[in-house]
């Protein structure tokens, strides 16, 4: 029995030593998911996009600030980025209102508080993703599907997305903030 023992601890420690030593820092490697995000990534520099993640909260408060005028716009994405995402995002039914300043500092962050609906009780708030090609900006705020027997209580949602500074150049921009069936667009002005 010793012998055995013996050969278990012989095995375990160089084996625990090597593995903790080259081990790989950060997440695994998880093929489905990672060559997705590849493939994605591709997919929109070849079409000549740029994503710029958002940060998105709901916030406490509804009150918005000063207003860009904004106009309803066609449901769903631009045909042109439609194609090229590998995965559709979950979008909210219709963009309501939106309240955004019609313009703003390159080296300013840029707040956009919108409300939406949902089409059912079982989405919730996962982020948004900026898309920006040309003097085209949309902005897909993306909602994820709740498990089991939860439900959001309501499907109205006040939304408060942050553009980080410096991720818009100065120029005139077209934005695009989609809804599956409403979408709201208006003018901003970047300096």
């Amino acid at each position: 029995m010793k012998w055995i023992a013996l050969a278990i601890l012989l095995v375990i420690v160089p084996y625990t030593f090597l593995t903790l030593h080259y081990r790989k820092q950060g997440p695994a490697f998880r093929p489905y998911e990672d060559m997705k995000n590849r493939a994605g990534v591709i997919r929109l520099l070849s079409a000549g996009f740029q994503r710029i993640p958002l940060a998105a909260q709901r916030p406490a408060d509804p009150s918005g600030t000063t207003a860009a005028a904004t106009f309803m716009a066609p449901g769903g994405l631009p045909a042109e980025l439609a194609a090229t995402l590998v995965e559709a995002p979950l979008l909210p039914a219709e963009i309501l209102t939106v309240s955004a300043t019609p313009d703003t500092g390159a080296a300013q962050a840029y707040q956009i508080r919108f409300s939406c609906t949902l089409p059912d009780e079982k989405q919730q708030l996962a982020g948004a993703e900026l898309y920006v090609k040309g003097g085209q900006i949309v902005i897909t705020p993306t909602f994820e599907r709740l498990a089991g027997q939860l439900r959001a209580r309501t499907r109205e949602n006040v939304v408060l997305i942050t553009v980080p500074a410096g991720a818009l150049k100065a120029g005139q921009y077209q934005v695009t903030l989609a809804g599956q069936r409403i979408s709201r667009a208006w003018t901003l002005h970047v300096r």
